[in-house]
């Protein structure tokens, strides 16, 4: 017996090596595959007055992905003046006049817009103080913006720094951020990436990195609420899903236990919402009232590196009217937006969705509050209740070749929008 097993390896041997050697690649491959699933997390360098940080960063209690969004107001808008001479050459600015009566009343000191990224296509962030800030991107264009009603200037920045641990650093210590691609066998700073399916009630079901009641992002955090018995706080990698049901939820541990609680934000109608990161699409914000069930599942990736989040490009593309034909050069959308890497934002009913313009193929207008939003992926979305795909949108400026005079089109007077 034993001699004839000696002489089927003698005949196999070439076999057998060859096996051998596909399973030692295999093995290596996947150590590498694993080693990877930390490159979705945010990390960089942290400048203080005095000293510098290098590790995983938490952008406040909130922000810790490449695909997360920073969020400002933009101080400066150059495109009024372009408008102006625009309206100037063509002596139509008594037909942009709103005539009606009810506008006398309305707020046109308005001039504010917001600047929304993902923290991937950023390259630094500077501090002047006195809420003054410069957020640089990959392509060296910066932005001076103000934290005015948004939380993400201001907050307390927390690194995970090799030598030290993790630091919260004041924001009024900070100088710089600088961003930097994440280490392919980087520590777990703050945990693993809370993933899995939402269940909505009308509109299906999505797939993705999630952020519950848009706070929750990772693994270690906890689930708080009572139950009959007292109050319970579980941690979120033993939660296999979580239902809502009446004035609470239900919930389920990967060990096959039942609970059900209330009396927190966590577990009912105080909850914010709950955030899917959606490759190809963007963020997509379930709101409770529309909420079913997530399904949490092991995140193959952290997400997107830093690398695949490529020099922020200009939009461009053709801009079909009602009137006068159709126009195509450089686009200024919403006489703001002007980088396929700024986010357009709409709802569908009770579903608000932050997408890249990047993702987005064309735009159709269909009446006086919503649009038909074309996704690369071939998904179509019907959005409306924001000024990005409703009336409320300023309109375009649209850049020809060579002139450094735009045209201005009205929103009204847009059928399609077909970006490059």
């Amino acid at each position: 017996m034993i001699d004839n097993v000696i002489d089927f390896v003698e005949r196999r041997k070439k076999d057998i090596l060859l096996l051998i050697g596909l399973v030692v690649a295999m093995l290596i491959a996947t150590s590498n595959l694993m080693a990877q699933n930390t490159e979705g997390y945010m990390y960089g360098k942290v400048y203080t007055r005095d000293n510098q940080y290098t590790g995983q960063i938490r952008w406040g209690d909130e922000e810790a992905y490449w695909h997360d969004h920073f969020n400002a107001a933009k101080i400066e808008n150059p495109y009024g003046r372009d408008l102006d001479r625009y309206r100037e050459k063509n002596n139509d600015s008594w037909r942009d006049i709103d005539w009606r009566i009810s506008s006398i009343w309305e707020d046109k000191a308005q001039t504010v817009h917001q600047i929304s990224l993902q923290f991937g296509d950023i390259q630094e962030i500077k501090n002047y103080g006195d809420d003054r800030v410069t957020v640089k991107l990959k392509n060296g264009e910066e932005y001076k913006v103000s934290g005015r009603g948004y939380n993400d200037v201001g907050t307390e920045i927390q690194v995970v720094d090799a030598e030290l641990g993790k630091i919260g650093i004041d924001w009024n210590r900070m100088v710089k951020v600088e961003f930097l691609p994440t280490p392919k066998n980087l520590k777990d700073g703050f945990g693993k990436p809370l993933f899995g399916k939402v269940e909505t009630y009308r509109k299906g079901t999505f797939e993705g990195f999630i952020e519950w009641d848009h706070d929750e992002r990772f693994t270690s955090e906890r689930l708080d609420g009572d139950t009959r018995d007292g109050d319970v706080s579980i941690n979120f990698g033993n939660i296999k899903s979580i239902e809502r049901r009446g004035s609470g939820s239900m919930v389920n541990t990967k060990s096959g236990r039942e609970l059900y609680m209330t009396g927190s934000n966590d577990v009912n109608d105080g909850n914010r919402g709950i955030l899917i990161a959606v490759d190809g699409v963007g963020k997509i914000d379930v709101s409770w009232r529309d909420f079913v069930k997530v399904d949490f599942e092991e995140a193959k990736s952290s997400g997107q590196p830093y690398s695949n989040y490529t020099t922020p490009r200009g939009l461009k593309g053709k801009v079909v009217k009602y009137r006068g034909g159709e126009v195509s050069g450089k686009i200024v959308f919403d006489l703001d937006e002007t980088l396929e890497v700024e986010l357009l934002e709409g709802k569908d009913d009770e579903i608000e969705y932050k997408i890249p313009f990047r993702n987005i193929k064309s735009i159709t207008p269909k009446n006086y509050n919503f649009s038909t939003v074309v996704l690369r992926n071939g998904k179509e979305l019907l959005l409306g209740d924001q000024r990005d795909v409703s009336a409320d949108n300023s309109g375009l400026l649209i850049y020809t070749d060579g002139s450094s005079t735009p045209e201005y089109v009205e929103w009204k007077n847009v059928t399609e929008i077909v970006f490059e």
